[in-house]
């Protein structure tokens, strides 16, 4: 049933109805399906035809576009901002430590993958994500605003490099939001130490979150050095930690001397995760093989400490009391605290430079903690 200017109505045996449009490209004849009648309308047929002779005049197949925008919605649908996001993540990531990969994919979960994630990421504009940096930076988290801002833009130039988009919406975002006031990592003063062990012996919670407090104390290690320690790292005979480089800040292996107290720690704590390969499993199995990086800092907080101390602090405490005891050299103690002088940062690594020193450091330290109770006993 023709309607004219190549529009017609094929009706088919079985009585449904379909929208062609006959025409004629590069000298060729072409039909183009337009729709199933009754769903589009004699009006939408004829707006439908309209636009394919305005396609035709400007030399483009009407078929040909009607394929491509076929494809381009199926592009978006598999490259939306989360499938390239996790795809930078486990390709652009692998050579950073456990926990600044899982702390970067847990700010993308709670700060854009619920306005962003669904989206297809070449329909982002940069106006969307200054508007989620500035919700942040209203709720005085100027610091995660600035860091979300370097996770967008290396996500989006991931995206660039795999030839999902042209343009990186995300490369001029600095200076959007008013630069971090750098803090110091919360630790309560070495006179108050003896409160806060005392306190940790009383807390309500696990002991294996009781024992990853004390060990953090006692072995000064980063948070997420001491919850990604794995039992095959544990040298019992060699009284020795040794934390490879790929979970280190400077990306060199590290060796903790273990103190007989930290010794005792260790065997209690593997009656209780020594099923485990690793020393701090996570107890809900949840995505991560590990117990949350927020929980040493909520047993803190449950102490009574929120605010005035974390589990990063611990290493500016030890640090403060081995510098003032003058029993040690400074190189000594920045060693065992796993930090690299810029001057020496060329300097072929020895990691077991010192050791004998530092095996009396990390005795003595643990001596100091125990210590700290025992001369406040009531």
């Amino acid at each position: 049933m023709s309607d004219g200017d190549g529009l017609y109505l094929l009706v088919q045996p079985s009585g449904s109805k379909l929208w062609r449009l006959k025409y004629y490209y590069v000298g060729k004849e072409n039909v183009l399906s337009i729709g199933k009648y009754p769903l589009v309308s004699l009006a939408e047929a004829r707006d439908r035809r309209y636009e394919a002779k305005k396609q035709l005049l400007a030399n483009i197949d009407p078929n040909g576009h009607k394929k491509e925008a076929k494809l381009a919605v199926l592009f978006d649908a598999n490259n939306t901002f989360r499938a390239v996001a996790e795809d930078w993540h486990k390709t652009c990531n692998k050579m950073k430590v456990p926990e600044h990969r899982e702390r970067i994919w847990r700010r993308l979960e709670l700060h854009a993958m619920n306005q962003l994630g669904s989206r297809p990421i070449a329909k982002i504009k940069t106006p969307e994500l200054i508007v989620l940096m500035r919700k942040l930076e209203q709720q005085q988290k100027s610091e995660t605003a600035r860091r979300l801002a370097q996770t967008f833009n290396a996500v989006f130039r991931h995206a660039v490099h795999i030839g999902i988009i042209e343009n990186n919406p995300a490369s001029d975002l600095h200076g959007v939001i008013t630069p971090h006031k750098t803090t110091h990592f919360a630790a309560v003063h070495p006179s108050g130490l003896h409160l806060l062990l005392k306190k940790l012996e009383t807390v309500t919670t696990s002991e294996q979150n009781r024992m990853a407090v004390k060990l953090l104390m006692h072995t000064f290690l980063r948070p997420g050095e001491l919850r990604y320690g794995k039992w095959a790292e544990i040298d019992w005979q060699e009284k020795r930690w040794t934390i490879p480089a790929e979970r280190m800040k400077k990306r060199r292996p590290h060796i903790v001397p273990l103190s007989e107290p930290v010794l005792a720690l260790l065997r209690e704590l593997q009656t209780l995760t020594g099923y485990s390969s690793y020393l701090f499993p996570s107890q809900q199995r949840r995505r991560h093989p590990v117990m949350s990086e927020n929980t040493i800092n909520k047993v803190l907080t449950n102490m009574g400490y929120g605010g005035k101390q974390v589990g990063h602090g611990f290493r500016a405490i030890a640090s403060t009391v081995l510098n003032e005891s003058a029993v040690f050299r400074p190189d000594v103690i920045e060693i065992q605290l796993a930090h690299v002088e810029k001057s020496n940062s060329r300097k072929p690594y020895n990691r077991a430079e010192y050791m004998d020193e530092r095996t009396r450091m990390m005795q003595w330290w643990s001596d100091y903690l125990l210590a700290q109770i025992s001369a406040h006993v009531e």
